[in-house]
């Protein structure tokens, strides 16, 4: 079996390469809003929830494309050098995972916020657009 504690560290090569690539393919929701409030849109951030949870709350400027619903149609609309930065629950959810997949293979650029909109809204406390539902009678 490896020796998987602290001593058993990779080259310094090795960890540039590792953490380059994870810079390259994620981003937080820091981050994200402070080009947000920047005016900076070169980027389309989307929620990869379900319209329904999307309905309730999601974070500001996102769109809802839901991980299902990611195919060369729905993103003929989107010019081939888009950036899209996708987000779902957060940490226990791989949604984005699978949207960022998605997106890849058909060619665009994509970066995952990591943290989710649980992050976003419950730790850091960013402005979200929210859908309060009917009024109760």
């Amino acid at each position: 079996m490896t020796n998987v504690h602290v001593n058993n560290t990779a080259e310094p090569s090795e960890a540039l390469a590792h953490f380059s690539a994870k810079l390259h393919c994620e981003t937080d929701c820091s981050d994200v809003y402070a080009d947000i409030k920047q005016g900076i849109q070169n980027f389309v951030l989307v929620d990869t929830r379900s319209a329904h949870a999307y309905a309730k709350s999601h974070a500001i400027t996102a769109i809802n494309i839901p991980n299902n619903e990611i195919t060369a149609e729905r993103m003929a609309p989107f010019a081939p050098d888009t950036l899209f930065v996708v987000y779902c629950w957060g940490p226990g959810c791989n949604g984005a995972t699978k949207a960022g997949y998605k997106l890849a293979q058909l060619g665009y650029k994509v970066k995952e916020m990591i943290g989710g909109i649980h992050y976003w809204e419950d730790f850091e406390r960013y402005p979200v657009n929210r859908h309060l539902g009917d009024p109760q009678q």
